[in-house]
């Protein structure tokens, strides 16, 4: 189990979470994923096999004067003895709108892992800021100009009370704690991009940032 990111050092002036859509600075609803979604393909209760890579879980976006920060975390929560999922068929997606029309993307963030899983590593592509791919080893620091990205394994840090949660649904009693959090000591998959603000700046002030997931051939 590992730190969350490092190179921003959490100091940024906003750090806001959503199961699988994040609109930042919008005049909307988002519309959501969320861990587990959809059940019949991710969830173990309904899926003896359930597809975890392709899971995703939150969209965290943050921001220093400077740079930008995105994090996609999928494939939890885990117990901290499991590895970190890394699926050479996954193609994840992380989309960036910076004008009016909503969940129309001007940027495209794809990133997917190599042929033997960790040994071949992660390669991104289409990261604002960058003239090329950016590839390497996971659980690396990758460095192109003033873009950063790295994938692997973190520390879970999505905080949530499971246990207030369904005794409130079964009570109708408020019973959430704020020293209870189901998902503390667990761990999941992540991929997370550091880039310029201003490679990302549009007219209208506004940034959407959403994920998706695609399995390459289909069903498992």
């Amino acid at each position: 189990m590992t730190g969350w990111w490092k190179p921003a050092l959490l100091a940024g002036t906003m750090m806001t979470a959503a199961a699988g859509i994040f609109i930042a600075a919008a005049d909307r609803g988002a519309r959501a994923a969320d861990h587990l979604d959809p059940p019949a393909r991710t969830d173990p209760a309904v899926d003896a096999t359930p597809d975890k890579a392709a899971d995703i879980a939150d969209v965290y976006t943050w921001h220093t004067p400077t740079d930008l920060i995105i994090a996609v975390t999928f494939a939890g929560p885990q117990a901290t003895n499991l590895p970190a999922a890394y699926d050479r068929d996954m193609l994840y997606t992380i989309n960036i709108s910076n004008d009016d029309v909503t969940f129309t993307p001007e940027f495209q963030i794809r990133y997917r892992f190599g042929q033997n899983g960790p040994a071949s590593g992660v390669q991104f592509s289409g990261v604002p800021g960058t003239t090329g791919t950016i590839e390497g080893p996971v659980e690396t620091d990758l460095r192109q100009g003033q873009v950063v990205v790295r994938a692997g394994l973190f520390d879970d840090p999505f905080f949530f009370d499971l246990e207030g949660f369904r005794a409130t649904r079964a009570t109708g009693a408020l019973s959430f704690r704020g020293d209870r959090n189901f998902f503390a000591g667990q761990n999941l998959t992540a991929a997370v991009v550091q880039i310029p603000r201003s490679a990302v700046a549009g007219p209208s002030g506004k940034v959407r940032i959403w994920a998706t997931s695609a399995r390459f051939g289909g069903n498992l």
